[in-house]
């Protein structure tokens, strides 16, 4: 009798587990291009702030007009977002990532050739933020959070990294080429650099995420709280106390990133010294929201944004008082280490408390409340400027904006600390 015949390798290969692409080499490798496109896209974020003197001089408007385009960009910023993720859901995230570097590559192009404070506004909302960078943040932290299990937390603060690790990145590469060649030349690079950068890298990311991740629940050894009812109240109660925190948050985030080159440039130190502020600033953020994803994993989302609040209440304090230059650097630092984590937080806090299913369409809506904080707060520190004369007013309301951010995010942890003795009590019993 012959001996069987040795299974051809077309039969003896099981197929491949979905599941298994979780936390492989793969989502790895896929992170680390998650990574150079939020660093890409989140480009005109940060170009703005060190373009707004030179703005205001051309175009001859007050520092509130001269703030609406960063205004324009982060409310363009926060509805794309909403529907780039729903493009991400359902063809997957290459799509929006397409669409995401021509939109960068025409709205710097476009702000290039504008001739008014308006035409220019206009630019950075429809085509950098509603087109361009929307692809790059909310699709890519749900994406990103479908990829991982085990240290979730850790992955979403790494893809978040990029939103810092570009504006560390493009303040003073763009303060250069603005004092050489002046701002309009320096969009003009910007756009032809985005556009190719961002189509190479979106090509990587054709594949969609395993399947069996996406129904996976919790983002580390501690165990969800998803439930019909998050943190005890109703779902839509809980969505909007945690968009009403992600403007709080934000626009107190958003008066020392939009105003710091401004503020040092009225001091008398110049666009250049607030151009390094904030690119240390922004890079100690990436350093934040590593340790805070790091932080995430052990003791959950909520109590990370508990935790990045009340550091980030003591930052702007610290300005204040303290308006040296020595003392300046080293505010901007401490603001970085402290608030980089809050953003990626939500993220997380809504893979913790609500439905897998909805989590990429709640995610984007949250994102898009702090994208709505950061756009009113960017505003409104001009305004106030331009009604005080000075930053000290604008510091003080930033505070009081954050303050109303801890106090969201410390009724929501009591809520679930007190349903937590509610169990105990009635298993007890």
């Amino acid at each position: 009798m012959s001996p069987p015949s040795a299974p051809s390798p077309a039969s003896s290969a099981p197929p491949q587990d979905p599941s298994s692409l979780a936390d492989s080499r793969y989502a790895v490798m896929r992170l680390i291009i998650t990574l150079a496109l939020m660093t890409v896209g989140s480009s005109g974020m940060y170009v703005i702030a060190v373009v707004l003197s030179a703005v205001q001089a051309e175009f001859g408007v007050s520092r509130a007009d001269a703030s609406l385009p960063y205004t324009f960009l982060m409310i363009g910023f926060g509805i794309g977002g909403v529907m780039m993720g729903r493009l991400a859901d359902r063809f997957g995230v290459m799509v929006p990532l397409l669409i995401g570097g021509a939109g960068l590559g025409l709205g710097f192009a476009g702000a290039a050739m504008s001739s008014n404070v308006w035409m220019f506004s206009l630019a950075h909302g429809l085509l950098i933020g509603f087109l361009g960078s929307a692809a790059t943040f909310a699709p890519l932290l749900a994406d990103t959070s479908l990829w991982f299990v085990r240290r979730r937390g850790f992955a979403v603060a790494v893809c978040a990294s990029g939103n810092y690790l570009g504006g560390a990145i493009w303040p003073p590469i763009v303060q250069h080429f603005v004092e050489t060649v002046g701002w309009r030349q320096t969009y003009l690079g910007l756009g032809l650099f985005s556009f190719v950068t961002m189509t190479a890298l979106a090509l990587l990311m054709r594949k969609r995420p395993p399947v069996a991740v996406a129904a996976a629940v919790g983002s580390s050894g501690i165990a969800a709280t998803v439930s019909s009812m998050p943190f005890g109240l109703s779902v839509g109660k809980a969505q909007l106390l945690l968009c009403v925190a992600g403007v709080a948050c934000c626009v107190a985030m958003a008066m020392p990133q939009v105003h710091i080159v401004s503020y040092c440039t009225d001091l008398g130190y110049g666009a250049a010294r607030g151009a390094e502020m904030l690119s240390l600033m922004l890079a100690c953020g990436v350093v934040s929201r590593l340790v805070s994803g790091a932080i995430c994993d052990r003791i959950g989302g909520l109590r990370t944004l508990l935790l990045g609040s009340v550091l980030q209440g003591v930052a702007l304090l610290l300005f204040l008082p303290f308006d040296g230059l020595v003392s300046l650097y080293l505010i901007a630092a401490l603001f970085g280490l402290f608030q980089g984590g809050l953003v990626p937080a939500y993220a997380i806090i809504v893979r913790e408390y609500f439905e897998p299913a909805e989590a990429g369409a709640r995610v984007g809506t949250v994102i898009m409340a702090t994208l709505l904080g950061m756009a009113l707060g960017g505003w409104m520190s001009g305004k106030v400027f331009d009604l005080t004369g000075s930053y000290h007013a604008a510091f003080l309301n930033g505070i009081a904006w954050n303050l109303l951010n801890f106090s969201i995010a410390f009724f929501l942890l009591w809520r679930v600390r007190k349903m937590a003795r509610g169990t105990v009590a009635g298993q007890a019993a």
